[in-house]
């Protein structure tokens, strides 16, 4: 794929075909979700540039339309691609809150609760820890455990692998899965306080894999 970053790119990109619009796919930046469809124009996608917020063309309207502007369900842009053939551009935002207009965490989604969409969690509960480091402390935990630092939380992630590997030796399928849910959580936290994500962690694995 070509990085679509500044004025050049936009040039290069084919407008023709589309009579000066393409089709732009919207995928999740954290857990690569496919959000919505929508179609922007060369001012649509320099604004969105300029602004890091995603701004597309109405056709039905026949202007600009930045995505969340009356819902606050913005989405952050994150990066632009474009295919081969230069007639599709991917781009690759953070969702503030659901992007369908019926409630629906994606336009292709068919339960409406926003909360409840249960794939790539993982990626969801990163985004929901890194919003949490400058929470009160006394109103979140994972605010507690940063303010712990690396020592606090690392001594917590021991801890909880040491009643993870007990509960492996029980015949209680339930307990197990709850204590390494715990051990999962406290070690993104870990991450989280290193600068590091579970992308990572993905990519060491690929590389042991491919080794």
């Amino acid at each position: 794929m070509i990085a679509i970053e500044n004025d050049k790119d936009l040039a290069a990109l084919d407008w023709e075909k589309g009579s000066g619009l393409l089709p732009a796919i919207v995928q999740h930046a954290d857990d690569d979700r496919v959000l919505m469809l929508g179609y922007v124009s060369s001012e649509s996608l320099q604004r969105s540039l300029q602004l890091r917020q995603v701004v597309f063309f109405s056709r039905s309207r026949g202007e600009l339309w930045r995505k969340g502007e009356t819902s606050g369900n913005v989405l952050e842009l994150v990066a632009v691609r474009a295919d081969c053939d230069r007639d599709t551009v991917l781009i690759r935002a953070r969702p503030a809150g659901p992007v369908c207009h019926l409630g629906t965490a994606t336009c292709f989604d068919d339960d409406h609760g926003y909360e409840s969409q249960g794939r790539n969690f993982l990626a969801r509960l990163e985004s929901v820890i890194a919003s949490r480091a400058n929470a009160p402390a006394e109103e979140s935990y994972t605010a507690r455990l940063l303010a712990d630092g690396v020592g606090g939380i690392a001594k917590k992630v021991g801890e909880e692998g040491v009643e993870t590997a007990l509960a492996a030796v029980s015949d209680h399928d339930e307990a197990l899965v709850g204590e390494a849910a715990d051990l999962v959580y406290h070690l993104l936290v870990l991450l989280n306080a290193r600068g590091l994500d579970l992308a990572s962690v993905e990519r060491e694995l690929e590389r042991r894999h491919s080794a």
